[in-house]
C-alpha cells in the first residue's frame, strides 16, 4: 500500500489500523534543537479525540502517547521522531456483520477491488482513527513554527444548514474550545449542539465547514509552479476523511466580482512595510506567501456510516439491507479542527524548512 508518507523534508508516515493494537508515525527532518512540550501534543489530541461529548462518539480512547526516538530531555535531536498511540477501547464485534457488505459512501468497495482483502474492523486504514497521528506530528510542526511566531487558529464555521454569523475580526480565537462544536458564534454554536443531539436521536448525520486562519507567515514559503503554498494546502486537507471542498482567499465567492474589486493593492503599512489593504488572495500570490495572513475553509461530507437502514450489496453481489452498529459522530467537523491546523502545520513546516535550505 502506497501513499502513507506526507511532505518532503518534514516528512510524516503513518502505520495502523483502527482496531489494530496501535496506530503511530515516523517523523523525520524535524531540526535538532527544538523545545518541545508534551503538554501541547496533549491538549491537541485531546480536542481530537473520541468521548469528547454527547455529541461525539462514545469511543473512550485517552490518546495517550509513547515516543520511542528523537526527542531527549524534552529537545528534538534531529533524528526520526518515533511515536504510537495505543487502541484500547475498540470493539470490533460492532463489526461482524459488516465482514462482507459494501457500506455506502465508505472505502469497502474500493479498498476489496484495489487490495483484494481489507479491514473491516471500523475501516482498518480508511477510518479517521487514522489522523491522531496527523494531530501528533502537526503539534510538533505547530511548535517549530511558534519559533518563528507562526500561529494557527481554526474554528466551525457551519453545521448542516447552520452558519455562524461573526466577523472574522471579532473572534475571539481564546475561546473557541469554551464552545462544544468549536463554533465563535455563541448562539449558532447552541443552534449547531441542538440540531446535532436530534441527528443523533434520529441515528442520522450532516455535514460542516471549518475554517483556518495563519497568522505572522513570512513571505516565500511555497514554489511557483507544482508546489504552490494553496496547492499543498489544499492536497493535506482534502486528504483528511470527509473532506469535500477547499476554498482560499475569496475563493468561489471571488467568480463574482470584477478585477478591480477583486485585486489587493500594494501600499506601505504603519511600520514601514509593503502589504496589501485587502486580501482577497488569502494571504498567497503566484503560490508563494505575501506576508499577509493566510486563510481558507475546508467542507465535510455528512458522516457516511448512519444507524438508519440502507439497501447496498455483498461480496457476491446480492442486494442486502443493512443496518450499522458501533459508535460513531453525527458530524466530523468539531474533532476535525484540530486535524485541519494539524495538516496545515505540516505543509507549512515543510515549506519553512526548504525555504530555508534554498536560501543556503
Amino acid at each position: 500500500m502506497a501513499g502513507n508518507t506526507f511532505g518532503k523534508l518534514f516528512r510524516l508516515t503513518s502505520f495502523g489500523e483502527s482496531h489494530g493494537p496501535a496506530i503511530g508515525g515516523v517523523l523525520d527532518g524535524c531540526p535538532a534543537g527544538i523545545q518541545i512540550d508534551e503538554s501541547l501534543i496533549s491538549n491537541d489530541l485531546k480536542r481530537r479525540k473520541p468521548g469528547q461529548s454527547s455529541i461525539t462518539t462514545s469511543r473512550d480512547e485517552k490518546e495517550e502517547f509513547e515516543i520511542l526516538s528523537g526527542i531527549l530531555d524534552g529537545i528534538t535531536l534531529g533524528s526520526p521522531i518515533a511515536f504510537i498511540i495505543r487502541n484500547k477501547d475498540h470493539k470490533s464485534s460492532d463489526y461482524d456483520n459488516l465482514k462482507n457488505a459494501f457500506r455506502p459512501s465508505h472505502a469497502d468497495f474500493t479498498y476489496q477491488k484495489k487490495y483484494g482483502i481489507r479491514d473491516y474492523r471500523g475501516g482498518g486504514r480508511s477510518s479517521a482513527r487514522e489522523t491522531a497521528v496527523r494531530v501528533f506530528a502537526g503539534s510538533i510542526a505547530k511548535q517549530l513554527l511558534s519559533e518563528v511566531k507562526i500561529k494557527f487558529s481554526a474554528y466551525v464555521s457551519q453545521i448542516g444548514n447552520i452558519k455562524a454569523n461573526i466577523a472574522s475580526d471579532d473572534i475571539d480565537f481564546n475561546r473557541i474550545e469554551s464552545s462544544l462544536v468549536r463554533c465563535p458564534d455563541e448562539l449558532a454554536s447552541l443552534q449547531m449542539i441542538k440540531h446535532l443531539e436530534q441527528l443523533k436521536k434520529e441515528g442520522d448525520t450532516t455535514g460542516g465547514i471549518v475554517n483556518c486562519l495563519i497568522q505572522n507567515v513570512p513571505i516565500g514559503l511555497g514554489e511557483p509552479v507544482y508546489a504552490k503554498l494553496q496547492a499543498d494546502l489544499s492536497s493535506a486537507c482534502m486528504g483528511i476523511n470527509a473532506a469535500h471542498g477547499f476554498e482560499y482567499g475569496s475563493g468561489f465567492a471571488g467568480v463574482s466580482m470584477r478585477g478591480s474589486e477583486h485585486n489587493d493593492a500594494f501600499v506601505v503599512d504603519k511600520s514601514g512595510k509593503i502589504a496589501t489593504n485587502t486580501n482577497n488572495s488569502g494571504g498567497i500570490q503566484g503560490g508563494i506567501s505575501n506576508g499577509m495572513d493566510i486563510y481558507f475553509r475546508v467542507a465535510f461530507k455528512p458522516v457516511s456510516t448512519i444507524m438508519k437502514e440502507q439497501v447496498t450489496v455483498d461480496s457476491d453481489g446480492d442486494t442486502i439491507k443493512l443496518t450499522s452498529a458501533g459508535r460513531h459522530d453525527p458530524c466530523v467537523v468539531p474533532r476535525a479542527v484540530p486535524i485541519v491546523e494539524a495538516m496545515a502545520a505540516l505543509v507549512l513546516a515543510d515549506h519553512y524548512l526548504l525555504n530555508r535550505t534554498a536560501k543556503i
